[in-house]
């Protein structure tokens, strides 16, 4: 089987732009090239189908890799994914579905059948398609969990894949994070590492040579290329750290979303900041609502949590005021919940079964946790316009007799709210809801069209600043037999 394995010293490393650049890279040379990545740990998902028909969930990052390579997504593309709702435990979706919850306690050692599924999930890719380009999580020396590994080093092994590593030079220390990542792990493992990849990379790369020399010397290995960091690289993340790269431009009508702890599917959001019209800024304090002229509560993986959260910081009240001073808002999923009159767990999807809370009271709706997670590509119009979105909860809503519909949601006066991720994707109905809400003209922006802008972007930075041709030749020649191991101490 021809593939790659694109690995990196850390989370947000760079791994997803290096593996969807490839990607489009590769399919550019007429190569059949799927994305793949064992196992996912985000709440930015997406809905795609299934083999048989049927809606399943994958990570976004995936989908996104997919559109890039130009296949269909599917499940196999990612075929575990842990969607956290605490910081000791996950919710996990197998090959689409929900597959219960995972705990620390099992994290180590409890991912047997795990690995199997997508050990299996990668050979069923590999053998339809001619190459897959597969994607690391987090580090690649996570030397604690490589016992019960699937995903990076595990997966290397299990389909003989060589293995790039990614380093994001931006942070600081590279040279020391990509001789480390080597060092440390076991000969076996070592053989696998064929190469090395700079990411954001700020500057005049000659300077970066003497640097990229004593690498290649230390290590044995060579570095494939330097990305250099581009302002319009803004692709579906899947990692929430890459809010940071969602700035403000300062000018414009003011769009406050909050940043909710467990925020879920934040590219929800994208889609404003192509509106050269509008400033989209993230909010964590009632201050930063105070001058907004809209405000967007985003979906969460832990409504009930943020919820509390909201009430912590005194948020609540804040939205509660902006909307009594007749100012638009709009919440999405687990934001279109909060928005509401009470939010009812009865089966403990969320936390402790029979868990109840009153939402903010700003939409005649309650909502009843179910243990069936609903999964959907709805249709519509809203406003008079076409929308389109894609649907992940396990809330049920229930409008209130006589409640004006939105988008299959609700809508009283200026607040808003709707079930439907990725709706404002909608270029034709996010115009007429800016129109309507903060009277903002259309701007003629498609997001559709921005996002493939991106991914080709992103190609033409991949094939003038890598090596694709010797990547090509890795994927489908494996790691070079007799790479030198490293041991620690012993680099100099």
């Amino acid at each position: 089987m021809s593939g790659l394995l694109v690995a990196g010293t850390t989370s947000d490393a760079g791994k997803t732009v290096v593996a969807t650049g490839l990607c489009r890279a590769l399919a550019r040379r007429g190569v059949d090239v799927a994305p793949y990545k064992a196992q996912n740990m985000s709440n930015n998902s997406m809905v795609c189908l299934g083999a048989d028909g049927t809606t399943a969930e994958i990570g976004r990052a995936q989908w996104a890799q997919a559109l890039a390579a130009g296949v269909e997504p599917e499940p196999a593309m990612n075929p575990v994914l842990l969607k956290p709702g605490s910081d000791r435990h996950s919710h996990v979706v197998v090959m689409g579905r929900p597959g219960g919850v995972l705990t620390s306690d099992d994290f180590p050692g409890g991912r047997s059948e795990l690995a199997r599924v997508a050990h299996a999930a990668f050979d069923d890719l590999a053998a339809r398609h001619d190459l897959v380009v597969a994607e690391g999580a987090g580090s690649s020396a996570e030397i604690n969990l490589r016992a019960s590994d699937y995903v990076n080093m595990g997966l290397a092994r299990h389909a003989d894949l060589p293995v790039v590593v990614v380093g994001d030079i931006d942070r600081g220390g590279v040279f020391a994070a990509m001789v480390g990542t080597l060092a440390v792990l076991d000969p076996a493992d070592q053989a696998f590492v064929a190469g090395y990849v700079v990411n954001k990379f700020r500057g005049d790369v000659r300077l970066l040579s003497p640097g990229l020399s004593q690498l290649e010397a230390m290590t044995g290995r060579p570095v494939h290329g330097v990305l250099p960091w581009h302002p319009d690289l803004w692709l579906d993340s899947e990692d929430a750290l890459d809010l940071a790269s969602r700035r403000s431009r300062g000018a414009g009508r003011r769009v406050a979303v909050v940043r909710l702890p467990r925020v879920s599917n934040f590219t929800d959001i994208d889609a404003l900041g192509l509106e050269p019209d509008l400033d989209v800024v993230f909010a964590s304090s009632p201050r930063d609502l105070a001058d907004a002229d809209l405000v967007v509560l985003p979906g969460s993986r832990a409504t009930l949590a943020d919820l509390a959260w909201l009430r912590s910081r005194r948020l609540d009240q804040a939205l509660v005021d902006h909307a009594r001073r007749g100012r638009p808002m709009l919440g999405v999923c687990g934001g279109y919940q909060i928005l509401g009159t009470k939010i009812e767990d009865p089966w403990g999807v969320e936390g402790p079964a029979g868990a109840v809370a009153d939402g903010l009271g700003l939409l005649p709706v309650t909502t009843t946790f179910a243990p069936d997670k609903v999964l959907g590509l709805p249709s519509g119009e809203a406003l008079g316009a076409p929308v389109t979105g894609y649907e992940i909860h396990h809330g049920r809503v229930t409008r209130a007799d006589g409640t004006e519909e939105f988008a299959d949601g609700a809508r009283s006066g200026q607040v808003f709210g709707t079930m439907w991720h990725g709706s404002l994707e909608s270029d034709a109905f996010r115009s007429a809801f800016l129109a309507e809400t903060v009277g903002v003209a259309p701007s003629g922006a498609s997001f559709p069209a921005a996002r493939e802008r991106r991914i080709e972007l992103l190609a033409d930075l991949v094939e003038e600043h890598l090596d694709v041709g010797a990547l090509l030749d890795l994927a489908r020649g494996g790691a070079p037999a007799g790479l030198p191991t490293l041991t620690l101490g012993a680099a100099r």
